[in-house]
């Protein structure tokens, strides 16, 4: 699966799990940690899981690699390394606080259909 299409399964899965401003930025010129992050939100603790959990299931359905989950238990900031996606799953106020568009403000923002 190619970085495109990666990116249309994660952001269909967040969407379908009601995740909310759910924004892609493409970081290849801006950092060397990841080529693309996707960022979104959701309104509890369970939604973000929930949200998290249906992303890890739709990538591994297509037999993408799930490298890496952390902060699922907490469940105020997921972080799923897909290797060249990274995946910020923010309960609403932790993503206001922590700001990754802005950090980023360099990076240009993709737009997924």
């Amino acid at each position: 699966m190619n970085n495109e299409q990666l990116i249309k399964n994660v952001v269909k899965a967040a969407d379908d799990k009601r995740a909310e401003d759910i924004l892609v930025l493409d970081m290849k010129d801006v950092s060397v940690m990841a080529d693309y992050f996707v960022i979104c939100e959701g309104s509890s603790e369970r939604q973000v899981q929930a949200i998290a959990r249906g992303i890890k299931e739709a990538v591994e359905d297509n037999d993408a690699i799930v490298n890496r989950m952390e902060g699922f238990e907490q469940a105020r900031w997921i972080l799923i390394d897909l290797g060249d996606v990274v995946c910020h799953i923010f309960h609403q106020e932790e993503r206001s606080y922590y700001n990754l568009e802005r950090l980023w403000g360099d990076a240009p923002i993709i737009e997924v259909d």
